[in-house]
């Protein structure tokens, strides 16, 4: 590895600096616009934090006091008494929705939706017929999502719509008298339906579906009026737009398309991810929305906001990721995020032009020591065209560099242009990173994402292996010191990489990995299972099936386990439900039988992923060793 004249070798930044809670994120303003919300450490974890508007974080009260696992966001009330958010334990995904008195911040949060376990709430939304209410969807009935309306200030808790089938679901609008449903059928497409009100009665609107649409139609969402509904479709476009739905006719009328570019649905995996649209406080309607491309692209669609967006890129060169606004529009809270910097967030005062810094997430962070990423592109094997970023360390020559294969998880995900603290690692550790979205991956159009149905350890992993080779020719990389780190599918794709190809892998880690397909489905929560049939149905196969399940089994590493020499590192949590542990100790203990040495790092408090800081610094120390060893790449001296 050379030093560049130009630009000598940067300190190695600690471990700590990436992987700590933020000092803040997540900021909104409130509906009547005196207060800010926003996330911050307290207890030793990530609270919610409450101040006035004019005032500074010494000022601020932390509301919520959990000191197992940090709040991930939260939601004002119509009633500026009482905030929301959810907590699961341990990263169990049993999410809870708990209330918070802000006249009482000290108090504990009420838990709003005591369950057994195993059951959750996986939406919350204003209730504008009720004040003082929620619609709430949850699977208090195990394998059923249905709709609940709580009072937030007693809990009361009132049944809505009960769900007539385990692979449906309702969309319900501002107010119950707006309702539709969608259910996926057995040939894996989505039946849309306008419900009524007094009846009950379901009157089919259209079909919507196929391996195109593996995650749904996102963002499903009642409009403002009731008289339609939001979803994301094709159409006879290869790009993914966001379409009005008319809830009388069934007419199909596009809200927002960009030629070449389809709408990102990331949202729709994590409710932490930017946004697939933003939408109006005052109004309800769709303000923008966010669409795929080297660099995230937000499309206007309202001219009042046109306005507001305007002066709040001219105080950022960054992607605009989160904004609100009160009531009013008049006060608005923003953060952007480029790839050296995380978020910073603004205030700004639309009737006075005013705008001033809240903060950046990570201050102690200094953009100009960290990577740039580039977009690149270059053709598969087969030449369907692949979208990468490649993110070089600062301060030595892009020559013969050791390269991390960082692989996404999902599959049906993408990798984006913007502050990826994992790939800010590597490259600080001297490592060139390359993240690639290989077929299957989503926001590259319906021919990009269908490519991979019936690929899994076959095209899809050409595609890497193609992107390593791309790596090589360009001279960025060592061919002799190349490794792969990917988590849950992206952990199923470096245990394929180190099975399939053995040699072309001198390290790998799997976090959070599928080893046995067969398995991982049959042991997704029952709740899951029947929305399989649009996913991993239709691109690998049904574990019921004999054929399909012998076909499974050929692409699952479990079974190609003596292949493995590769150095490896498997990262897991003991609480995941969606890749259970049993994936990372088959694969352990049969490379122990054979005596191939692996490491192995389980927390006890965690689930698919990690989320406590400490958790965090101790898995990054462990790859940052693990990689030293075997890559020569940057460790501290």
């Amino acid at each position: 590895m050379t030093t560049s004249a130009q630009h000598p070798r940067p300190r190695l930044i600690d471990v700590e600096e990436f992987f700590a809670d933020p000092s803040f994120a997540g900021a909104s303003v409130s509906p009547d616009g005196t207060r800010l919300a926003y996330l911050a450490p307290h207890r030793g974890r990530r609270n919610v934090w409450v101040r006035g508007v004019d005032r500074t974080h010494d000022d601020a009260v932390p509301v919520t006091h959990d000191t197992r696992r940090g709040v991930a966001g939260y939601h004002w009330t119509d009633d500026p008494r009482w905030l929301l958010y959810r907590q699961d334990t341990d990263g169990n995904e049993d999410w809870h929705l708990h209330r918070v008195d802000l006249e009482a911040p000290d108090r504990p949060a009420v838990d709003l939706t005591p369950m057994e376990p195993g059951s959750r709430v996986v939406d919350v939304r204003p209730a504008t017929d009720v004040p003082g209410t929620v619609f709430v969807t949850m699977n208090r009935r195990p394998l059923y999502m249905d709709v609940f309306r709580i009072d937030v200030a007693t809990g009361a808790t009132t049944p809505l719509l009960e769900s007539p089938s385990p692979r449906g679901s309702f969309l319900v609008g501002p107010d119950s008298a707006s309702q539709y449903y969608v259910e996926l059928a057995e040939d894996g497409v989505y039946d849309f339906s306008a419900v009524d009100v007094e009846t009950g009665r379901m009157r089919h609107l259209r079909r919507l579906g196929g391996p195109e649409y593996p995650m749904g139609a996102p963002p499903m969402r009642v409009t403002p009026d009731g008289k339609g509904f939001l979803i994301g479709a094709y159409q006879d476009s290869d790009d993914l737009r966001l379409v009005r739905i008319d809830g009388t006719t069934g007419e199909e009328t596009v809200v927002a398309g960009v030629d070449g570019q389809s709408l990102c649905t990331m949202s729709a995996i994590s409710p932490d991810l930017p946004p697939s649209v933003f939408t109006s406080r005052r109004t309800g309607e769709v303000i923008a929305a966010r669409f795929v491309g080297d660099r995230p692209r937000i499309e206007v669609l309202d001219p009042q906001f046109a306005e507001v967006f305007a002066r709040l890129s001219e105080l950022s060169d960054g992607v605009l990721l989160s904004v609100s606004s009160d009531e009013s529009e008049r006060r608005w809270v923003a953060t952007f995020g480029t790839d050296r910097e995380p978020g910073v967030t603004w205030f700004y005062d639309h009737t006075t032009g005013d705008a001033r810094l809240l903060f950046r997430a990570y201050p102690d962070l200094d953009p100009a020591e960290l990577a740039p990423m580039t977009a690149v592109r270059f053709p598969a094997r087969d030449g369907l065209e692949l979208h990468a970023f490649l993110t070089l360390p600062v301060g030595v020559v892009p020559q013969n560099l050791p390269l991390v294969l960082l692989v996404h998880g999902g599959p049906w995900a993408h990798d984006m242009w913007g502050y990826h603290p994992r790939a800010q690692f590597l490259a600080s550790r001297g490592c060139a990173v390359l993240q690639v979205n290989f077929r299957g991956s989503t926001g590259y159009g319906r021919r990009h994402l269908t490519a991979a149905v019936g690929e899994f350890a076959g095209a899809m992993h050409d595609d890497l292996i193609d992107a390593v080779d791309w790596a090589v020719h360009r001279g960025y990389a060592d061919p002799d010191r190349v490794g792969i780190f990917g988590g849950s599918y992206g952990g199923y794709a470096t245990l394929v990489g180190v099975t399939v190809t053995p040699e072309r892998f001198a390290a790998a880690v799997d976090y959070v990995g599928i080893s046995d397909l067969a398995n991982f489905m049959r042991t997704l929560p029952a709740f899951v299972r029947p929305s399989l049939i649009a996913n991993w149905h239709a691109y690998v196969g049904d574990p019921e099936d004999p054929a399909q399940e012998a076909d499974m089994l050929s692409r699952s590493p479990i079974t190609m386990v003596e292949r493995i020499r590769t150095p490896l590192l498997v990262v897991q949590g003991a609480n995941d439900v969606r890749v259970v542990r049993a994936e990372a100790d088959n694969i352990v203990a049969s490379l122990r039988e054979r005596g191939v040495p692996v490491g192995y790092l389980v927390a006890d408090d965690e689930g698919h992923g990690f989320q406590n800081p400490e958790n965090l610094v101790t898995m990054f120390r462990a790859i940052e060793e693990h990689f030293a060893e075997h890559l020569g790449s940057r460790r501290p001296s």
